[in-house]
């Protein structure tokens, strides 16, 4: 599953930011579901509604995420 959680858009429902941990919810799986989020390295504060990508997946319910728009 790895492989298939890189690249995908997530949404922002707690903000995440450095030394903060927040949550998106990415739609997989053929529904959405909730994962603990860290902000990828270089990337600031995102806030709640902030649509994301996945960088990186980290089992079972970690992931690294950057702002859409910097991709």
């Amino acid at each position: 599953m790895s492989e298939d959680m890189v690249g995908l858009p997530g949404r922002v429902t707690g903000t995440i930011g450095p030394g903060l941990v927040g949550e998106v919810i990415v739609r997989i799986r053929g529904g959405a579901e909730h994962f603990l989020a860290h902000p990828a390295p270089g990337t600031g504060r995102l806030e709640t509604g902030t649509v994301v990508t996945v960088v990186e997946y980290l089992p079972p319910r970690t992931v690294y995420v950057m702002a859409a728009y910097d991709n």
